[in-house]
């Protein structure tokens, strides 16, 4: 998602929008990168909701202060989707349940990471669900959980819709239920997690935020260009390819938004007793 926003900024600035990948840590190493940089707009993040409103909810120390890094806009978001391998058996969101409950311990989900928003989706669906006994098998990203979930080795997963959609269309995985508020138009026979347990989400999403101490004018005007770049048909049709909503927010709405998710997410993490393994 920010490799389509980058092509399109490059243009209208006329020079280079280059993205560096920094993975590691949960996204920890490349936040505190950006932590750092000079405040000038010519470094900037663009994160999925950990490192921007989760890490600090889990992490006892880390080497920056999320609360400080200044909001620019929200790109788009992308919901998660309860996965399961076909050997579990289940065909709709009740029979999982039923499943897990007749079997307390048995199955077991995979994860991104200790702290990812699959882990804490899927903390979500136990604690909501009244609270099952699902083994928690956390991998480093979403290559080597989806790749054991394909084979079988675990039996269930929530991963970001953008990224499985093609399994659960070849009928390698089934796809339970989308975790946004209603149906995604791509899976239209697919409930929403909501039906079955009323106020489930959890969605995916990609902001930009400076480092701390950056000037709002800056914010303003990296928020505008990529407003400019989501109305763009081009890159709507790319980000409908990956499964996302575009959202486009200005800095003061990414605010609001982003402290939403730290309540969210704290409320999920408090509730489930999640703690990084």
């Amino acid at each position: 998602m920010p490799r389509v926003v980058a092509e399109k900024l490059a243009e209208k600035w006329g020079q280079p929008v280059i993205v560096d990948n920094r993975p590691g840590a949960a996204g920890n190493i490349g936040a505190d990168a950006v932590y750092r940089a000079e405040p000038d707009g010519y470094t900037l993040m663009s994160s999925p909701p950990p490192p921007l409103v989760i890490n600090r909810l889990l992490y006892p120390k880390l080497s920056y202060d999320a609360s400080q890094f200044v909001p620019i806009t929200v790109i788009g978001a992308i919901p998660n989707v309860l996965l399961v391998h076909p050997n579990v058996g289940a065909n709709s969101v009740a029979e999982l349940i039923a499943i897990a409950r007749q079997n307390p311990g048995k199955l077991n989900y995979a994860s991104q990471g200790g702290g990812s928003t699959s882990h804490l989706a899927a903390e979500l669906f136990k604690s909501m669900a009244g609270g099952l006994e699902i083994t928690h098998i956390p991998y480093k990203g979403t290559a080597p959980a989806l790749t054991d979930l394909l084979a079988g080795q675990v039996d269930m997963m929530c991963d970001n819709l953008g990224v499985s959609l093609a399994h659960v269309r070849a009928g390698k995985l089934k796809a339970l239920a989308v975790a946004s508020k209603q149906r995604f138009p791509g899976l239209p026979n697919v409930p929403a997690l909501a039906e079955t347990l009323p106020g489930f989400e959890s969605i995916a999403w990609f902001g930009i935020v400076a480092p701390p101490k950056t000037s709002p004018a800056i914010a303003e005007r990296v928020a505008t260009a990529v407003q400019q770049a989501l109305q763009l048909a081009e890159v709507r049709k790319r980000l409908a390819d990956l499964s996302a909503e575009p959202m486009g927010l200005g800095p003061g709405e990414t605010a609001a938004f982003m402290r939403q998710e730290v309540e969210r997410w704290g409320a999920v993490i408090r509730a489930a007793g999640v703690k990084l393994e």
